[in-house]
């Protein structure tokens, strides 16, 4: 979005589009992640909702499908419903469905789903979709029934892959972008690589919480985020980062795991240690942005290694962010 730009629209209740919403062009999907491809997808969406006069339209869900359909086949989100509701706007959209995944819309027929949705809410003239795309109970409905409905209901399909992506973000030799290569890349720490595909540094948001203050003792004191976090948590490791806060970003040393070093400190935790400036963030939110792996956890035998480590760690970080050191 640009300044001046009227504000995006955001439902997540079909009951409360106005009647008179659109007439619009729409894309489908769960969209986790935002990453370049669905840009990709959202940019000609853009495109011909402007040449057109149409209202660009993204219709997601609140949950991913496989929570409600089979939950152990569930993968981690990439993002929360509320930072991909963030990039979605950011991305330029004039409006964003969240349709409720419950029982309701599992069972709903690929007929109903058009009519209802597409035909009487969005009043859709044109959707894309990418070749795969699936719609209805089962997944019965795909996108040769789509365009026969589309001609019965008045609007148009149009198939989007990402075909644009090549060579632009990835060499026409490697696999499509999708959420699970970027999950794939972020569990192995290879948060650089996963930014490629994102097309920004990946995010996660937290409260900052107390901590036992071993690292303000040491010369290093951390934010500690709560474990119930947004976004996807990266492998465990140190890692070159910045800190979003308040509208200011920091950079910023910043662990992951459960430190070896010390016992009972759980699993999973994120500690940030922002670099130059001591400020006191407690009960505050903030985002943690991802840039660089330096290294793996380690058990040191000793404060003393732990200290040397981390004074190294300091140095590593800040020729990473293109600090003095």
């Amino acid at each position: 979005m640009t300044k001046g730009d009227p504000p995006v629209q955001f439902h997540d209740d079909l009951r409360d589009v106005p009647a008179d919403f659109g007439p619009s062009a729409v894309t489908i999907g769960k969209f986790d992640g935002v990453h370049v491809g669905h840009r990709a997808v959202i940019a000609h969406l853009e495109q011909a909702a402007r040449t057109a006069g149409l209202v660009a339209t993204v219709v997601t869900f609140d949950r991913h499908p496989l929570s409600v359909i089979d939950p152990h086949r569930m993968p981690p989100a990439l993002t929360s419903s509320a930072q991909r509701r963030e990039l979605l706007a950011d991305a330029g959209v004039d409006a964003t469905v969240s349709l409720r995944f419950d029982q309701d819309l599992q069972t709903k027929s690929p007929e109903a789903f058009v009519s209802e949705i597409l035909a009487d809410t969005l009043h859709a003239q044109l959707v894309f979709v990418g070749s795969d795309f699936r719609f209805g109970a089962k997944g019965a409905g795909d996108v040769a029934l789509l365009r026969a409905l589309g001609e019965r209901h008045g609007f148009r399909v149009e198939l989007i892959d990402d075909v644009d992506l090549v060579d632009d973000v990835r060499s026409s030799d490697e696999r499509r972008v999708s959420s699970t290569w970027i999950r794939e890349l972020l569990g192995e720490g290879r948060v650089a690589e996963a930014a490629r595909l994102l097309g920004r540094d990946h995010a996660v948001r937290s409260t900052v919480v107390h901590g036992n203050e071993r690292g303000r003792a040491m010369g290093y004191p951390t934010a500690n985020l709560d474990p119930a976090c947004e976004g996807f948590v990266p492998a465990d490791g140190v890692y070159a980062a910045r800190v979003l806060h308040d509208g200011v970003t920091y950079p910023a040393a910043v662990s992951v795991g459960n430190n070896p070093t010390f016992e009972g400190v759980p699993e999973k935790q994120i500690e940030a240690h922002l670099l130059d400036v001591d400020i006191d963030l407690y009960d505050e939110t903030i985002t943690v942005l991802f840039v660089a792996y330096v290294r793996g956890m380690v058990a040191f035998a000793s404060m003393d290694e732990l200290a040397t480590q981390m004074r190294q760690d300091d140095l590593d970080i800040r020729l990473l962010l293109g600090l003095p050191a």
